[in-house]
């Protein structure tokens, strides 16, 4: 699958999900603020900066995703 044929079905899902019987606008809306509660997988531990491979798969360069520093979940 090449990048403009997943383009269309992202547009085709989106255009699906965004028709009058399931539109989105039509959702009630929540008007009291969502509370943030902190969780430990949350948390992420300070690493040294990383150029070079990956620590969880070393196969690969890091890209700074943050996996490494957190619990993962």
């Amino acid at each position: 699958m090449n990048e403009d044929a997943l383009r269309a079905l992202i547009r085709q899902a989106v255009a699906r999900h965004l028709t009058p019987e399931g539109s989105l606008s039509q959702a009630p809306v929540r008007s009291e603020p969502v509370p943030f509660v902190t969780h430990a997988s949350h948390f992420r531990y300070p690493l040294p900066g990383s150029g070079g491979p990956c620590l969880i798969e070393p196969a690969v360069t890091c890209n700074h995703c943050g996996y490494c520093e957190s619990h993962g979940h």
